[in-house]
């Protein structure tokens, strides 16, 4: 959503980006190398659809090979083009630095319009820009990594995980080729939720945090706080649907394509993201009450705005109007470097994308190492672990026999306690590790300098100083 009067989103990247090294002592030359993307790949190539030849454009840009795999998402849309790869891929190398994934930066996109193919014309596309991408090794378990990304999915991923696969019919590892595959083909479970859960955790850490949480003119818990979404996709549907059923908190309004839909006492998330599915759009929903313009909601009051959604929604035109005092950013770049500084001398907090939507790359980081260890997590220890707790609760059990004893074990007690860890509580155990340490790398470079103003600025701060320090030892 670019304005004449503001910068595009790779601008706004760079201005960030540049916000943040003058305050940093890099060596000569060191912040260039940082901040360029190294290399990108365009490719356009035909597929007989429909009796006719039809060319498709899409690129796979690599921003910083500081270490390998890189890894990034594939995008499918219209308005995919090299300059919003080339600002994703950027994104990409510093969220995989703040979260402690061992991965370069990377992202890919096509421009096409999925809803204007059936599924085998989407196969055969698809697998025909993965074989373009594989023989470039630009889809290689050692050295590019793609992901699901807006208008991809597990579908996707299988398709071209079987592609290299065709290829390289001798590759042990090939399933790691990509992320974000279906549990059946080599996933993960926890994958599909795990940006919108990522969200949840990381608004459990900022509030866990009073200072934090004062500064945003806000107090107490997520509990009965008020949130509007913005984008009921994927990430926005989780997002939302843990943060009301497991936090307590009200999503008072959803904003879609088609327009928004409020109601005061919160939305029922799951019977709102059904008639989305039903009639593509949230008019019609009895739920709430709907608003034709959507996009004016996200200047209504609110506790929290997520925009969930596509960049730059939030600009020079609407943030002056914008009332949340905390946004958290579940989409890339939904905030402007224009609006991001009108928003910061309002005195907003806004818990950056490259922080909040890490939850997708840190379980795809948990996928590609299944991948490489061929074993699922929990296999080897979640029996083990139960009989230890066996043990524990025969002896409570033992003890509280005694008719001296005036005490019983809790309902339900035992069977939480028997129950060992399988894959997705391990995934969502280290997910939840994974946002609470890097919150607090953040959160205290922006609590600690008085030279750092917001939580953006922190967030490449860290991040810039780990890409940094690993060219650092490779000798640059």
């Amino acid at each position: 959503m670019h304005r004449a009067s503001e910068p595009s989103f790779r601008e706004s990247v760079d201005l960030m980006f540049a916000r943040a090294v003058k305050l940093m002592d890099l060596p000569p030359g060191m912040e260039e190398k940082i901040r360029v993307c190294n290399s990108t790949y365009t490719v356009r190539f035909g597929v007989k659809l429909r009796g006719a030849i039809h060319t498709f454009t899409g690129y796979r840009a690599v921003h910083s090979e500081h270490m390998e795999p890189v890894k990034g998402g594939i995008r499918y849309a219209t308005s995919v083009n090299q300059d919003e790869v080339e600002a994703l891929a950027a994104l990409m190398t510093y969220k995989c630095a703040l979260v402690d994934a061992p991965y370069g930066g990377s992202k890919g996109g096509l421009c096409i319009d999925p809803r204007q193919w059936d599924e085998d014309e989407m196969e055969r596309i698809t697998r025909r820009f993965a074989y373009e991408l594989i023989k470039r090794d630009l889809i290689d378990p050692a050295q590019n990594v793609p992901a699901p990304d807006m208008g991809t999915g597990e579908r996707e991923m299988a398709w071209m995980a079987d592609q290299y696969q065709r290829m390289h019919t001798t590759d042990i590892n090939g399933r790691a080729c990509v992320t974000g595959k279906p549990v059946n083909a080599g996933g993960i479970q926890g994958r599909t939720e795990a940006t919108g859960r990522g969200i949840q955790y990381a608004l459990q850490e900022f509030f866990r945090n009073p200072g934090d949480v004062k500064a945003a003119g806000l107090s107490g818990t997520l509990d009965d706080k008020a949130v509007i979404l913005q984008g009921l996709g994927n990430v926005g549907y989780h997002a939302a649907l843990f943060l009301s059923t497991e936090d307590g908190a009200r999503i008072v309004c959803v904003i879609e394509r088609d327009g928004a839909v409020s109601n005061p006492d919160g939305l029922d998330i799951d019977a709102l993201r059904a008639h989305i599915v039903e009639t593509g759009g949230v008019k019609g929903f009895a739920g709430g009450a709907y608003t034709e313009d959507g996009s004016a909601q996200l200047e209504a009051d609110c506790d929290i705005l997520v925009p969930a959604a596509l960049e730059g929604v939030i600009h020079m035109g609407n943030a002056a109007n914008v009332k949340a005092p905390l946004i958290i950013e579940a989409a890339n770049g939904p905030v402007t470097a224009g609006a991001d500084e009108i928003l910061r001398d309002k005195g907003c907090v806004i818990i950056p994308d490259m922080y909040a939507n890490a939850g997708g790359v840190t379980v795809s980081y948990f996928e590609w190492v299944k991948n490489l260890s061929h074993i699922r997590f929990g296999r080897m220890q979640r029996r083990q672990e139960e009989t230890r707790h066996q043990l524990i609760v025969d002896e409570l059990e033992r003890i509280s026999s005694d008719a001296s004893i005036n005490w019983t074990l809790s309902d339900g007690f035992k069977d939480k306690y028997l129950r060992g860890a399988g894959e997705l509580e391990l995934v969502r155990s280290g997910l939840d590790d994974t946002m609470r340490g890097a919150y607090n790398d953040m959160a205290e470079v922006w609590r600690t300098r008085d030279d750092v103003p917001d939580l953006r600025t922190a967030a490449y701060l860290v991040s810039i100083g780990k890409v940094a320090a690993s060219y650092k030892a490779k000798g640059l």
